[in-house]
């Protein structure tokens, strides 16, 4: 059985991506920040991955830290055998104004958003390699298509998730390797929750369904990216926002 291993899947998309993962009869390694709230969500999720009949495992790790990835990789090696699909989920705002903006928190969303995707490519890839078959998921936004205002460090991270994109599709397609983005817009999430109405309100006359998109809508989209029929489809970023852009 396939294993795929999603980096920020103790809630939201991330969670949701475990489950349809899971449900697609995927074994799931699950990873979580190294807490214990997060390591609660993370095994809940596991209990409803494994009540799908596969194997669900939670590995914790702080994705933007080198060595935590080398010990993950290692661990879902070990206790699963193999990771034919990797996710790149983890993520993080700390949303401010340019002229408000601390130097930490820029720092910080590069290094759980942007370093973490590095991390865990340098780790993942030369496992793939030997397999010779490999699916790489990498989590953008529309914010890295278009900006956004507030998020220039959170911008800057998902813009760079796509230039990382295109350049692994390139570098490892002649292994079997195919490596692709999803780029979400307005998504039910914890992370749009804490927006204010008024903000919501503005954001959502931006979007053609003018509805906010679903989890498992991003799910959907990752299942395909991560199945035997996404053999020819690499380098791409699919925006999932309900027609944001248009």
């Amino acid at each position: 059985m396939s294993v795929a291993l999603i980096t920020g899947a103790s809630q939201g998309i991330g969670a949701c991506i475990a489950r349809r993962l899971a449900k697609d009869g995927f074994d799931v390694a699950i990873n979580h920040y190294p807490s214990e709230g997060d390591k609660e969500k993370a095994e809940a999720v596991a209990e409803e991955c494994r009540a799908l009949g596969v194997k669900a495992e939670i590995f914790a790790a702080d994705v933007s830290k080198m060595e935590d990835c080398e010990a993950m990789v290692k661990a879902v090696k070990e206790t699963m055998g193999s990771i034919e699909a990797l996710v790149n989920n983890a993520g993080i705002t700390k949303d401010k104004l340019l002229a408000r903006m601390a130097e930490e928190d820029y720092d910080a969303v590069i290094a759980v958003n942007q370093k973490s995707i590095f991390n865990m490519l340098k780790q993942t890839c030369p496992v793939m390699m030997k397999q010779k078959y490999g699916r790489i998921v990498n989590v953008s936004s529309v914010a890295g298509l278009y900006g956004n205002p507030g998020q220039i460090n959170y911008s800057a991270s998902k813009a760079a998730i796509i230039g990382m994109t295109k350049t692994i599709a390139k570098e490892y397609g002649k292994k079997n390797i195919v490596c692709n983005a999803v780029a979400p817009g307005l998504i039910r999430t914890p992370m749009t929750d804490v927006l204010s109405d008024e903000v919501k309100a503005k954001m959502l006359e931006a979007v053609a369904m003018k509805r906010y998109g679903e989890p498992e809508e991003i799910a959907s989209v990752v299942s395909f990216l991560v199945s035997e029929d996404c053999s020819y489809v690499t380098g791409q970023v699919i925006e999932i926002s309900g027609g944001l852009s248009m």
